[in-house]
């Protein structure tokens, strides 16, 4: 299959963009390269992306360079995207492009290094950038304006942040939800609102997988049709000409099949784009139910101190105590109080901050996933709206062809 720079639509032209960095950045992802590593191993052989940026408004104190060229592996852009996740939990941060082909047309899912895999994946790493440069918070980052900016003084800052907590954060993430007693009505809706959708893309797209290969085999078998009539054109003295006009537009339904195929694959990448992000609603989900666990488990320990606090009061002997076969003195007594007090201070005091920590959350995550579903709509209003106009397209020219054919059936001299 050949590979053809098809720019993808990164933003709904319905969206009204908040003051972000999009506004006064101009961002793409313009070029890939395949590297070796020195070593010169096939296994050792990666692709790097050229992130290309220019300054549209110098008025905007944020921005530092003028104009940038920075290459960037995958695995960078990986990074950048778990330090977003870490840093803003209530954000519904973009997803990725999809590391190997999922739902193929063809049986190329493994090739990772598949020029038009990887021009598809340049593309959505380019709408990756947008979705973020677009985010009125996210866009302000200092991390993220590194990213785009500076090439080595990123990669050495990155290393500072903690990715082992970050992967334990995720790991609390997924264990969380089957353990907190208080469920959000809100956010368990968003939870199942994002696997119904899960479902019904992975199924629209299993079933286009399916329907895309079936009509691809059946233009590339036009093929055997363009044989035939060149061959018996070299048979047929009076339907020579015409016979052999056929075999050319018989060829051309063959060889129009990829373009087609490749145009389609990049709408479908848009389809994909929102398969991933369903899953970011659902990690936003359980980035609150570790929230409401931290809550849920200073709740009961405030309640053991309360209760270690009434057994000191009505005079009972601690386990110690009545193991050594001792009493408490009055003063030892006070000191168990002071202590058990200071606890219930401290305990208090976490359960005001997990409780401010949580409203917060939510106030920031609600309105984020309102933004996302506004963008959601029109995005793949758009994208459905796209996809019906090539297969019109495709018919079109199927159909315009045929007619071409029955012309020259027509032609034939009787």
């Amino acid at each position: 299959m050949t590979s053809r720079r098809i720019k993808r639509k990164t933003l709904s032209k319905f969206v009204i963009l908040q003051d972000c960095l999009l506004h006064h950045m101009d961002i793409s992802v313009s070029e890939s390269e395949k590297r070796t590593t020195p070593a010169l191993n096939i296994r050792d052989c990666y692709t790097v992306y050229l992130v290309e940026t220019r300054i549209t408004d110098n008025s905007w104190e944020i921005i530092e360079h003028g104009l940038g060229q920075i290459w960037r592996r995958y695995s960078e852009f990986e990074q950048l995207r778990h330090y977003l996740c870490s840093t803003y939990p209530w954000a519904v941060i973009p997803p990725l492009p999809e590391k190997k082909h999922s739902f193929p047309v063809l049986g190329n899912s493994n090739d990772t290094f598949d020029p038009d895999f990887i021009d598809r994946r340049r593309a959505a790493l380019e709408t990756f950038l947008h979705r973020i440069a677009s985010h009125p918070v996210i866009s302000k980052d200092s991390m993220f304006l590194m990213f785009l900016q500076e090439e080595e003084g990123w990669r050495n800052s990155i290393k500072d942040i903690g990715y082992v907590q970050l992967a334990e954060d995720k790991f609390k993430c997924l264990s969380a939800g089957v353990r907190v007693k208080n469920i959000d009505p809100e956010f368990e809706q968003i939870r199942k609102y994002s696997r119904a959708v899960q479902g019904s893309l992975s199924n629209l797209l299993r079933i286009r997988s399916r329907a895309a290969l079936r009509i691809y085999n059946i233009h590339k078998l036009s093929s055997g049709y363009g044989k035939v009539f060149s061959e018996w054109s070299a048979i047929e003295k009076e339907m020579g000409d015409s016979l052999q006009r056929i075999g050319h537009f018989f060829d051309s339904i063959a060889s129009g099949s990829e373009t087609f195929l490749e145009e389609e694959e990049h709408i479908i990448d848009q389809l994909k784009e929102y398969l991933h992000f369903a899953s970011s609603l659902e990690d936003l989900c359980g980035k609150r139910d570790v929230l409401q666990l931290d809550l849920e488990q200073n709740r009961e320990s405030l309640k053991s101190k309360r209760s270690e606090k009434e057994k000191i009061l009505q005079g009972k002997s601690s386990l110690v105590s009545r193991l050594l076969g001792s009493i408490d003195s009055e003063e030892t007594k006070n000191m168990r109080l002071s202590s058990v007090d200071q606890k219930i201070h401290e305990g208090q005091e976490s359960i005001f901050q997990n409780e401010e920590v949580l409203k917060d959350f939510k106030f920031k995550a609600v309105a984020d996933v309102e933004s996302f579903q506004k963008r959601k709509v029109a995005d793949l209003t758009e994208t459905l709206e796209d996809y019906i106009k090539l297969q019109i397209k495709m018919a079109r020219k199927g159909l315009q062809t045929w007619s071409n054919i029955k012309d020259c059936i027509n032609s034939i001299p009787t």
